[in-house]
C-alpha cells in the first residue's frame, strides 16, 4: 500500500502519521504507533479487550520469519480484508487499536516506574544506612589516606 492509498483509507478515522518501516509503513495516531502496514496488510494493535473482537472475524495474529524460526506477535493481528472496503467501520477497529496502544504503553509505564520506587532501608535502630556508593567512596578515601602516610589515628607525640 502506497502512502495516499493509507491516507485515504483513514479518512473517516481522522490524521495519522505514517513512518517507513521494514516493507512498509507504522501508523500511529495520537502520539502512539497503534498500525502497520506491511506486504501483509494492515495489521492493528490489540488487546485483552480488543482479542475476541479478531477472533469471531477469524484474524490471525502477526508473524515474520527469521532464519531459525517463525515468530508471533500477538499483540497485533491482521484486520479483517472486508474492512479494506468500509471506511467507516476501519476508524471504529482503529480508534480501538489506539486504545489498545495506549493500554500497552501505559502498563509499559507503570512497570518501569514501579521498580524504581524501592522503599528505604531502615536499621533496626531507625538510621537509614549510607547508600553503597557512597560506602565505596569513603573506603577509597580511608585507603588514599592509608597510603599516603595519614591515618585517622592521631600519632602519639615522641618523648
Amino acid at each position: 500500500m502506497d502512502r495516499d492509498h493509507l491516507i485515504d483509507l483513514f479518512s473517516e478515522f481522522g490524521p495519522i502519521s505514517l513512518r517507513k518501516m521494514f516493507s512498509g509503513f507504522g501508523i500511529s495516531a495520537d502520539g502512539v504507533n497503534f498500525a502497520m502496514a506491511l506486504r501483509a496488510g494492515l495489521i492493528f494493535r490489540v488487546d485483552e479487550l480488543t482479542i475476541p473482537r479478531y477472533d469471531a472475524e477469524g484474524a490471525k495474529p502477526f508473524q515474520y520469519d527469521t532464519r531459525n524460526k517463525t515468530v508471533v506477535v500477538n499483540s497485533y493481528r491482521h484486520l479483517p480484508e472486508r474492512l479494506y472496503d468500509d471506511p467507516e467501520e476501519l476508524a471504529v477497529w482503529a480508534r480501538e487499536a489506539v486504545g489498545a496502544a495506549k493500554r500497552a504503553a501505559a502498563r509499559k509505564s507503570a512497570r518501569k516506574t514501579a521498580g524504581k520506587r524501592r522503599p528505604a532501608k531502615v536499621t533496626p535502630a531507625g538510621v537509614k544506612p549510607k547508600p553503597a556508593a557512597k560506602k565505596a567512596v569513603i573506603r577509597k578515601k580511608a585507603a588514599a589516606k592509608v597510603s599516603a602516610g595519614k591515618t585517622s589515628k592521631p600519632k602519639r607525640a615522641a618523648k
